[in-house]
């Protein structure tokens, strides 16, 4: 996998998009903060596909983009509530097991909501297919994949304002790869 390719097309989409992307990423915090975190997944998952439509036509990401998926609602809904419960669990019983919930969750279902918008899979087939993208040899590529879009996300969390830079970043360079991987699904090896 060539990783210098995935970042500078995700730095060219950001930049052709940098205004939009900002406002729509800020919409998207501040929905999910007014939410409660109630509309987070719907409309990440609306985010989702805006950046994927950026990323592969060149459409420029609007507000209104994430309420596109509204029909994904309660699948999404739901799944967050269990994640929520399972995590809460391992991290009741112990630290690790949270901590393992949370890895194997981030490791293996990163490809869910890009393939749930792009494909529009169901939430089961997505995260099967999701998991089976991720075991794809060679799995170090999809680890390191995976470390990149998690310290991207943590650098923006922790900084507050970052997020606005790096939460659109680290999307565009996920489905940079999550299209390489798709393609490969199509064409085969």
């Amino acid at each position: 996998m060539d990783f210098k390719a995935h970042f500078e097309r995700s730095w060219e989409v950001f930049t052709a998009h940098l205004a939009p992307l900002l406002i729509t990423t800020l919409a998207l915090a501040g929905i999910s903060l007014v939410s409660l975190g109630i509309m987070a997944p719907v409309c990440m998952a609306g985010y989702t596909q805006s950046l994927l439509l950026a990323l592969r036509d060149g459409r420029r990401p609007q507000v209104r983009d994430l309420f596109s998926r509204m029909d994904l609602f309660f699948p999404l809904l739901a799944f967050s509530i269990l994640l929520a419960l399972v995590t809460l669990a391992g991290f009741a019983l112990l630290l690790v097991p949270g901590i393992v919930v949370v890895l194997a969750v981030s490791f293996g279902l990163v490809y869910m909501l890009p393939l749930m918008v792009d494909r529009n899979m169901g939430l089961v087939d997505a995260a099967r297919e999701s998991v089976r993208m991720a075991l794809e040899p060679p799995v170090f590529e999809q680890v390191a994949v995976v470390a990149v879009y998690l310290v991207l996300n943590s650098i923006g969390n922790s900084s507050g304002v970052g997020l606005l830079f790096t939460a659109p970043y680290s999307t565009i360079f996920l489905l940079t790869v999550y299209e390489v991987k798709h393609r490969r699904l199509l064409t085969g090896p």
